[in-house]
């Protein structure tokens, strides 16, 4: 009884250290916050200018508006243990732009990240590269962009980000291509071709007008919610391991299977896809892929 006494008693006075200690600790952190503004223009007008975003951790908002420039905000959040430390932070985190012909792209840079045309799976890409010069490529902060965009209406947009932010595009009337890790992706007022890809997040998208491309969108642990305007004609697959799939849709038509044949260091692999569908006279291809989650497909 005596020791269970002593134990106790030891484990008070340790919890009431605990909590003295937390606001010293708290005041020990360090903030800093300010804001990032940019006004970035394309030297030629034309339909297949593009904005490429690419965010480590934060948000990113797009809106389409009427007008020729982009106009760029980020809110920059770095929080450190030391005021040395937050002062590496301030210098080495830095939002960085490239201006390609009839591309412009925005990136995230923390001092060993960079952004660069880069062979990836065979193709040649845009996308992100570590120059860690035998350095730690993990900063000694943490940090968070939070971007909210303007965009003339008719560019297309592509924009990624990582952790700790959803991403937002709204009235964009060219292509729109979104990703993230661990997050959202709301696409509302879509008329073009569209690409969706999450990890952990729901997907979320709107058209103002039918599609007349391919579009493509896929979650591995979330929902995907899709409305469309009414008379969508079009053919659509539709594939999940541990989801459904639910819709308002009258007239819907099962089609035939098809085999998807790929080649890789093994040998070819071929992938059956069975769950596919035409939609009124059929027409443009909708992709849909849930690991663990529904799709809603609705007409309204």
């Amino acid at each position: 009884m005596k020791t269970t006494i002593i134990y106790n008693a030891w484990r008070n006075l340790l919890a009431a250290m605990i909590i003295a200690l937390m606001p010293m600790l708290k005041t020990n952190a360090q903030s800093f916050t300010d804001k990032i503004v940019k006004e970035l223009s394309f030297e030629k007008q034309s339909s297949s200018n593009a904005l490429i975003v690419a965010n480590i951790n934060g948000s990113i908002k797009v809106e389409g508006y009427n007008g020729t420039k982009i106009l760029i905000e980020a809110e920059r959040i770095i929080r450190a243990k030391t005021p040395a430390l937050l002062e590496q932070g301030k210098t080495e985190l830095q939002l960085l732009h490239l201006d390609r012909i009839d591309s412009l792209i925005v990136y995230t840079s923390n001092g060993c990240s960079k952004f660069n045309y880069r062979k990836k799976n065979g193709k040649r890409e845009w996308s992100y590269t570590w120059d860690c010069d035998s350095r730690n490529c993990d900063p000694p902060y943490d940090y968070v962009l939070n971007f909210s965009i303007k965009v003339p209406f008719g560019i297309n947009v592509e924009v990624s980000t990582i952790n700790e932010g959803n991403v937002t595009i709204e009235n964009v009337s060219g292509a729109v291509k979104a990703n993230n890790i661990n997050g959202s992706i709301r696409l509302t007022a879509l008329k073009g071709a569209s690409i969706a890809h999450t990890i952990n997040g729901n997907v979320d998208l709107e058209y103002s007008s039918n599609p007349v491309e391919d579009c493509r969108f896929y979650t591995l642990n979330g929902d995907i919610n899709a409305w469309f305007k009414k008379g969508l004609t079009a053919n659509m697959s539709f594939r999940s391991f541990n989801g459904e799939f639910f819709t308002n849709v009258d007239n819907l038509e099962s089609l035939p299977a098809t085999i998807e044949k790929e080649e890789n260091k093994n040998g070819i692999k071929f992938k059956v896809n069975s769950n596919r569908f035409k939609i009124s006279k059929g027409g443009v291809n909708l992709d849909f892929e849930t690991f663990n989650g529904d799709v809603i497909l609705k007409e309204r």
